[in-house]
């Protein structure tokens, strides 16, 4: 989503052209232009799987909303622009970039009690 105000930096690195440092300015609207098709993509990815999720995770998910996690959690208003496509309130996960190692440790230290969720019919542990 764009920005109330336009953010300009100056950025350095390497002329594909003459392989020497360069430093140029970048603005916002550059960022957000060329991040437009992926995140349009992550967008539609959402809306896919909402479009398969079983009824009665569906109605948790439009009570309780979306959470972000990871790296993309970081990206400028994610969450607000989420929350317009999809409809569903969408929030960015308590630290993001750690949510998902510390899940999946938690999933360790518990893993007999989890078995039952991570083991399916066709694969075995």
């Amino acid at each position: 989503m764009p920005l109330v105000t336009e953010i300009t930096k100056e950025i350095r690195g390497r002329d594909i052209d003459t392989g020497l440092p360069r430093n140029i300015e970048i603005s916002s609207k550059q960022i957000e232009e060329a991040m437009e098709k992926p995140i349009n993509e992550i967008i539609e990815a959402i809306i896919n799987t909402l479009s398969v999720t079983p009824p009665e995770l569906s109605s948790d998910i439009m009570q309780n909303g979306i959470y972000i996690a990871g790296g993309g959690a970081l990206i400028r208003n994610i969450d607000s622009l989420i929350t317009k496509k999809t409809g569903i309130k969408t929030f960015i996960a308590d630290a993001p970039l750690d949510c998902v190692a510390i899940g999946a440790g938690k999933t360790l230290e518990n893993f007999e009690k989890m078995r039952k969720i991570l083991i399916n019919r066709k694969n075995t542990l």
